[in-house]
């Protein structure tokens, strides 16, 4: 399977790789699986003033999902919680170039992202945002892949 220049360059490259103090009330963390592969995401926003001022992540699994996760942190900083909020596994997709068997691992930064969004709404009580997904918890059964299972490739 070959990968476009901008899966490879984030692949070997990642942008925003590590951690932020998930205690901190400024920190927003989601942490997600695809049980179609046994990836699993962790990505963290930093917000001061409705603003993401950074963003971290560390994923393990395969080189769609590392770039994924890359290119979602550099997306998020500097956006507003409500542009976050709007960000698609598409846009993803259609600027990765993923190909449709990497799917999903779009599908898994998306995922991330919002429950990155309702963790921190959830720790300072910002108002939900509603018919986005923005506004379930990571454990819950509505958060969609939000979840850890184990599979073969």
């Amino acid at each position: 399977m070959a990968y476009s220049e901008k899966v490879v360059d984030h692949f070997t490259h990642p942008r925003n790789m590590g951690s932020l103090p998930k205690e901190a009330p400024d920190v927003g963390t989601g942490i997600v699986g695809a049980p179609e592969c046994g990836d699993v995401m962790k990505l963290q926003i930093k917000v001061q003033n409705d603003t993401i001022v950074d963003a971290k992540f560390k994923t393990f699994g395969c080189g769609s999902a590392i770039a994924s996760s890359s290119l979602a942190t550099e997306w998020l900083k500097g956006k507003t919680i409500e542009q976050a909020a709007a960000i698609k596994n598409t846009d993803i997709v259609q600027e990765l170039n993923l190909p449709p068997v990497k799917i999903h691992c779009s599908v898994l930064a998306e995922d991330a992202i919002k429950a990155a969004l309702s963790d921190f709404q959830h720790k300072t009580g910002a108002g939900r945002q509603s018919g986005r997904g923005a506004g379930t918890q990571p454990d819950s059964p509505e958060g969609g892949q939000n979840h850890i299972a184990h599979s073969t490739p």
